[in-house]
């Protein structure tokens, strides 16, 4: 494509990484929509264990909050992230304006933090239906609420076995924008 669609600011898992399998996979994808986008690394957040269990937290949610602020200056914006990087893009769409969502393993807790919520905006998630930390009925009931797109696949909380199902699943949500 030769005209630029618009930003996506994809956000890494706890104990993940910006060059991680999925967010790399998701990164290609908006390149071939003509979408920029941005892989923030928040590993010094996440060894922070004196913070929490989950690092810094707040701290992710500051930084996504910065680097959206800036974004959403130059055009249309998408979050997307896993697990930990979905709950972080969740809460920063009810402060900053955002063209859509893509969730992949959404928690819909975080210790003392609030619930998941999100803006009222398209929104696709991707989730495991043996995830051993989210139950899949969790998902399928915050999802089933927003009328969000919704895909259960049969893997894990880390999806590893359905990289590609996510690549296209954010395809859509792109085309569809």
């Amino acid at each position: 494509m030769d005209k630029l669609r618009g930003h996506c600011i994809l956000s890494h898992g706890f104990e993940s990484g910006p060059d991680a399998t999925k967010v790399t996979a998701l990164a290609a994808v908006a390149e071939r929509f003509g979408w920029t986008h941005d892989r923030p690394d928040y590993t010094d957040l996440d060894s922070r264990r004196e913070v929490s269990e989950l690092g810094d937290v707040p701290g992710r949610l500051s930084r996504l909050r910065i680097l959206a602020r800036q974004a959403v200056a130059r055009g249309p914006l998408v979050l997307a992230g896993s697990s930990l990087g979905a709950y972080i893009s969740g809460r920063i769409s009810l402060e900053v304006p955002v063209a859509g969502l893509f969730l992949m393993a959404p928690p819909m807790t975080m210790g003392r933090l609030p619930v998941l919520d999100a803006a009222p905006v398209p929104v696709s998630i991707i989730h495991g239906w043996d995830d051993e930390l989210i139950p899949a009925q969790d998902v399928v009931d915050w999802a089933f609420a927003r009328r969000a797109r919704l895909l259960l696949v049969d893997d894990w909380h880390r999806l590893t076995d359905h990289v590609e199902a996510s690549a296209k699943a954010f395809a859509d949500l792109l085309a569809s924008l």
